[in-house]
């Protein structure tokens, strides 16, 4: 069984040629680079979603107290952070 399937596209002339033009330019094939192009964009809506998911369930109010809490010793020596 195979891992891929196929779909008919419609795309407008403008965007398909664009299309091409970039494939070329990279040295990929056409399909390679839309099934990229579809690749990116699912991970960028699925990283959107991520964050908007833990946005909603976040505790504000648990938060604040964490930023206000006291601030504890100072770095020993050794643990400085370089650059």
């Amino acid at each position: 069984m195979s891992d891929t399937s196929t779909y008919p596209l419609r795309l407008p002339k403008s965007v398909k040629a664009a299309a091409e033009r970039l494939a070329r330019e990279e040295g990929i094939s056409m399909n390679q680079f839309v099934a990229t192009a579809v690749a990116e964009k699912l991970a960028a809506m699925q990283t959107a979603s991520f964050f908007e998911e833990r946005r909603q369930r976040a505790d504000l109010a648990a938060f604040r107290k964490l930023l206000k809490r006291a601030r504890g010793d100072a770095p020993r020596d050794g643990d400085e952070r370089s650059g």
